[in-house]
């Protein structure tokens, strides 16, 4: 996919360390854009006329696999994010965004844009909010093992929570990397403790719905 490559600018923001023990990245911003054509391409110079300015860094943009139709992508930003919805809708190539913003809880702790090509699956959460740190910390003991297994290859790239948690419920984002979907079938029967704290996390989830995504560098 060498002709979709563009060059970006990488924004360094200053990290702050959260409840959650780790140091983090300031706001995040994760993005559906459907284009006013049939292929999502044709968004991509408005994208790069926005990231890397404004105070605005790319954490990555994505292109469906399944769950995304031919014309929408997934844009992931971090930084001076709380309007990006505003910014990306003002984009002549773009009909219609929807955004959530959030913020990292045990990943990621560094704000790298990601490089790594394979399968990049976005599986939301609906969770209520006074779950977060319990299903942030069942996450990463069970990455301890999830991550480490001779089975198939895998690693979780992040795990946010929404940034305004007034309301009882909401969103919760995980990104992980699978080298493929052989290895994200195999995945689904992870070892122990990763296993008992995925079953666990599953009894504080509401609903959970996942797309599987390719990287667009």
């Amino acid at each position: 996919m060498a002709w979709f490559r563009r060059e970006f600018i990488q924004l360094h923001v200053p990290i702050t360390i959260q409840k959650y023990g780790i140091l983090t990245m300031t706001t995040y911003a994760f993005s559906i854009l459907r284009s006013t054509a049939g292929s999502f391409q044709t968004m991509f110079d408005d994208i790069d006329g926005m990231v890397g300015k404004h105070d605005v860094g790319l954490w990555g943009r994505f292109m469906g696999l399944f769950g995304l139709a031919s014309n929408e992508l997934i844009l992931v930003t971090y930084g001076a994010v709380s309007d990006i919805d505003q910014r990306l809708n003002s984009c002549s190539s773009i009909e219609d965004v929807s955004t959530l913003i959030l913020e990292p809880t045990v990943r990621p702790t560094e704000d790298r844009m990601r490089e790594e090509e394979g399968l990049y699956v976005f599986r939301t959460f609906t969770v209520h909010h006074k779950d977060v740190e319990e299903i942030a910390a069942l996450s990463k003991e069970a990455w301890t093992t999830f991550e480490t297994s001779d089975e198939y290859n895998a690693i979780p790239q992040a795990l946010f929570c929404q940034n305004d948690r007034s309301a009882a419920q909401g969103t919760m984002l995980l990104v992980t990397w699978y080298d493929g979907l052989n290895s994200w079938q195999t995945s689904r029967q992870p070892p122990d403790p990763a296993g008992t704290n995925f079953r666990r996390r599953a009894q504080l989830t509401i609903a959970t719905k996942a797309t599987a995504t390719r990287l667009v560098v």
